[in-house]
């Protein structure tokens, strides 16, 4: 829990949700425009990501198939897309109150960034918390690279100059942290 030292929960989606975030982690929508059902987090010097995505609860999905339906949608039809492992989590051990079911799954894939040929490897740790009574599916993936191709924008260069020290990646750690601390502040957001 070394997230969490001398930090003060991060309030997602206008303020309904909060969770202990990775150190550093960047709002992407300072950046860019963000899906309204979605909060992008990213690491300040790698290509690690942490999405929060508000879905729409799949009732014709089993629980035990909900996260790889939905790490299905996400892939697409990604021929270099792997599902390593899926198993449930205890629900009364999240600070989301409420929650029906959760299952982390954890998969492999070979993401090009932008319009690249270079494609990297990248694990993706998702975790799926079911709200059917709100009609909801709250998706957490934590994107984590683990293989750069050297020909992706993303390949580290020689610099000249020194670079000062930068945060250190984001660790599965991280992400437990985050998943178990989220909790829901305000359930008016699901309408």
């Amino acid at each position: 829990m070394d997230a969490q030292v001398n930090q003060q929960p991060q309030l997602l989606f206008g303020g309904a949700f909060s969770a202990f975030l990775p150190p550093g982690g960047l709002d992407v929508s300072d950046l860019r425009q963000v899906p309204d059902n979605q909060e992008v987090f990213v690491h300040p010097n790698t290509d690690q990501s942490i999405i929060i995505e508000l879905l729409e609860y799949q009732a014709g999905v089993p629980d035990d198939n909900a996260a790889r339906y939905h790490f299905e949608d996400v892939a697409g039809a990604s021929a270099g897309a792997e599902v390593l492992s899926q198993e449930p989590l205890v629900p009364h051990l999240l600070a989301l109150e409420g929650c029906s079911s959760a299952w982390r799954l954890t998969a492999c894939q070979l993401v090009a960034k932008f319009n690249e040929e270079a494609k990297n490897k990248v694990t993706l740790h998702l975790v799926l918390l079911r709200l059917p009574q709100y009609g909801t599916d709250l998706l957490l993936t934590f994107n984590d690279p683990t293989c750069i191709h050297p020909l992706s924008s993303s390949a580290v260069q020689e610099a000249e100059v020194p670079l000062p020290p930068s945060q250190p990646p984001w660790t599965l750690d991280h992400f437990h942290t985050f998943t178990h601390s989220l909790r829901l502040l305000d359930p008016g957001i699901f309408g």
